[in-house]
């Protein structure tokens, strides 16, 4: 045996003794997590060595998740969240997940392929993937409204008593509660985290008008305010490189990280009949007072510059964005725009759309009709 051979023995030996140790420890895994139940673990374990079939797509889904229900675009899955809980179906219309329990007014809000469903004026909160109910609690008092970020930190909005109008509390993507704010006046309408988890955004109703608060997560005081006087603020979302845009019952509103405000678009004399945040563009459903269905769809950039209108004169249910393009629901059909509303042919027309109540815009460039016993995909031509 010549000498440079042993040493490559050894090694080979090393290397057989490493990997039944590595044998021995995936096994002691995977029995410890079916003895402690954790299946969708193992599930995602067994993933990565399986092949699985590609999910053969339809176009009509029957949820069971009671009434009034609201939906979420979660990538390669549509959930359900209504008074009967939560549901899951991937885009072959098989069940991932379900979660029953009890609602009166369902809410729902997505990002990052996780979603937070909550029970508007109960107490109940969920936060889920497509597959795994990630937390589940009861909030000590009526929830207002909760929204998630991208990381899956997430914030919910309470009434409460004893003086206070309103609590948030932040939660990070475990589940545990890292930074609260107990309002002392006003009252909660929305809150939101950055992207970063750094920045808490609290929006309340004053006396007289709307504020916009600002907070860092390392400090308990509020970094600014920006008041709007006499006017409603009806929504807060983050733009990109920070700012705030907030949409009001007649403007759009851009909100720096120092609390200052510039107008981005203006449109007193036109009412407000919905809006949509897409993909660096915003859309809005503008109707003229007293002319019926009379109005205007617009969208605009984040800079709040024109990137199209069209006259409208029939009655919209309600609009949806995803990515750069928006999904209009009429009361006799729906069509699809691009973000310069640009008309997009439909390739499968729906038959009918009688009692079809919502529209959700999906990330594929299809829309989903939706109504209390089905939701139906449209689809468009790319």
């Amino acid at each position: 045996m010549s000498g440079d051979e042993k040493p490559r023995k050894k090694a080979r030996g090393l290397i057989r003794v490493a990997f039944s140790l590595i044998s021995l420890a995936v096994l002691a895994y995977i029995v410890i997590t079916l003895i402690s139940g954790r299946d969708s673990i193992f599930k995602r374990f067994v993933g990565l060595f399986s092949s699985r079939e590609p999910v053969e797509i339809v176009d009509e889904y029957s949820f069971e998740a009671g009434r009034s229900r609201v939906f979420a675009d979660m990538g390669g899955a549509i959930a359900a969240v209504g008074t009967l809980g939560v549901q899951v179906l991937d885009r072959g219309g098989n069940e991932l997940l379900r979660d029953p329990f009890r609602m009166s007014a369902p809410g729902v809000d997505a990002s990052g392929g996780r979603a937070i469903a909550f029970d508007i004026g109960g107490t109940a909160v969920r936060v889920f993937s497509a597959e795994d109910m990630e937390a589940a609690f009861e909030t000590e008092s009526a929830v207002v409204s909760a929204s998630i970020n991208e990381n899956g930190w997430f914030c919910v909005n309470i009434r409460e008593s004893g003086g206070y109008s309103g609590v948030v509390t932040v939660y990070n993507n475990l589940g545990k509660d890292v930074y609260r704010v107990s309002l002392a006046s006003g009252y909660v309408l929305a809150s939101m985290l950055s992207a970063d988890n750094k920045k808490l955004v609290i929006l309340t109703l004053m006396e007289g008008g709307s504020k916009i608060t600002q907070y860092d997560l390392g400090s308990e005081s509020p970094d600014n305010e920006f008041i709007l006087t006499d006017r409603l603020i009806i929504d807060i979302r983050f733009l990109p490189g920070g700012d705030i845009l907030a949409i009001t019952t007649d403007s759009l509103i851009a909100v720096d990280k120092n609390g200052k405000g510039a107008e981005l678009y203006w449109f007193a004399g036109k009412r407000l009949g919905g809006y949509a945040l897409g993909d660096g563009f915003v859309a809005l459903h503008l109707l003229d007072y007293g002319i019926g269905y009379a109005g205007r769809l617009v969208t605009l950039d984040n800079e709040g510059t024109f990137l199209g209108t069209i006259a409208i004169d029939y009655e919209i249910i309600s609009i949806s964005s995803c990515e750069r393009h928006l999904a209009v629901l009429r009361s006799d059909g729906i069509e699809m725009f691009d973000m310069e509303l640009g008309w997009i042919p439909c390739s499968t027309p729906p038959e009918a759309s009688a009692g079809v109540g919502g529209v959700l815009a999906l990330s594929d460039g299809a829309a989903l009709a939706t109504s209390d016993h089905l939701a139906v995909v449209i689809r468009f031509e790319n």
